[in-house]
């Protein structure tokens, strides 16, 4: 996708985080914006900051689990805008602890933000981009899905973000391998951050009740507080992060890393599969960081 202004992008996940900034981004190439969060009062603020900007937006609160949701979204947008050209699949929550102790209300909501949401993105909207192209000799879409280094890592105690982003991963592949096969004018790119300050590690102040109202574990207690700190001490910025991504874009670049220096543990993994090894140790470089929460969850054993 080469030209971007005039162009209307789409963008879930637009209140905080990479979602903002791929938005402030979209209305200096004098993007037409389309904003979908689940919280309202951030998403108006962030509506308000484009607008003075000169950006055309809609904006719509979302929950994208929820099909019929996007599926408004996405009439909304036609209704406003005529067409879709760039999609940021980019909604997600963290969350954390031993695999087996997650409850069924974890597993529901994550996999429902961060897959669910994505697929919801990909069946809704893929339709009208290719419809577009139909009726339209020079349109270049493209559709970003935003996964994580988890989604090509498998970390201990982060069970249920693994799955989900290992999903949004390979759903992106698929993506991407199945337009090229049909040779639709439409890019796909998976987004890989590692640890980037974009409030992912509060995600739960937009969690429902009944994840809300559980007690949490002491495997969870100790991630979030691991979380938080390597979230807040990221040295990417989410604004960075957005601009590379523009970058991908514009190259037709499938694969969005924010770390590339971190991709030394995805090669080992992939050897490890190859060679028949065991995975290895994911703290072999950061073996403090293992004992941190082994002791933590000792610490929470000893006190309970």
């Amino acid at each position: 996708m080469k030209t971007f202004t005039g162009r209307t992008a789409v963008i879930t996940g637009a209140a905080s985080g990479f979602g903002r900034e791929f938005a402030r981004i979209g209305a200096r190439l004098q993007m037409k914006l389309v904003l979908a969060d689940v919280e309202a009062k951030a998403l108006a603020a962030t509506r308000a900051e484009l607008e003075a900007l000169g950006a055309e937006v809609l904006e719509k609160v979302v929950d994208v689990s929820k099909a019929d949701e996007i599926e408004a979204l996405a009439q909304a947008t036609m209704a406003r805008f005529g067409a879709v050209h760039l999609v940021f699949n980019n909604a997600g929550v963290g969350s954390g602890g031993l695999v087996w102790e997650n409850t069924l209300a974890d597993w529901q909501w994550v996999l429902g933000v961060n897959l669910w949401g994505v697929i919801h993105g990909v069946r809704t909207f893929t339709p009208l981009m290719l419809e577009s192209a139909k009726s339209d000799p020079d349109y270049q879409g493209h559709i970003v899905n935003t996964a994580s280094m988890a989604g090509l890592l498998n970390a201990p105690n982060m069970g249920i973000y693994n799955v989900s982003k290992h999903a949004v991963v390979s759903l992106t592949e698929t993506l991407y391998q199945d337009l090229r096969l049909i040779e639709a004018p439409i890019g796909a790119s998976v987004l890989c951050p590692y640890f980037v300050p974009t409030g992912i590690s509060d995600s739960h102040r937009n969690a429902p009740t009944a994840v809300a109202k559980t007690p949490a574990t002491a495997a969870q207690r100790a991630q979030q507080a691991l979380s938080v700190k390597a979230v807040s001490s990221g040295k990417v910025s989410a604004a960075e992060v957005a601009e590379r991504t523009f970058e991908a874009v514009g190259a037709d670049q499938f694969y969005i890393f924010s770390h590339p220096h971190a991709l030394g543990n995805v090669e080992r993994r992939m050897e490890d599969i190859v060679a028949l090894h065991n995975p290895s140790d994911p703290f072999a470089a950061r073996p403090e960081v293992r004992e941190i929460l082994r002791a933590s969850l000792k610490s929470e054993d000893r006190s309970s």
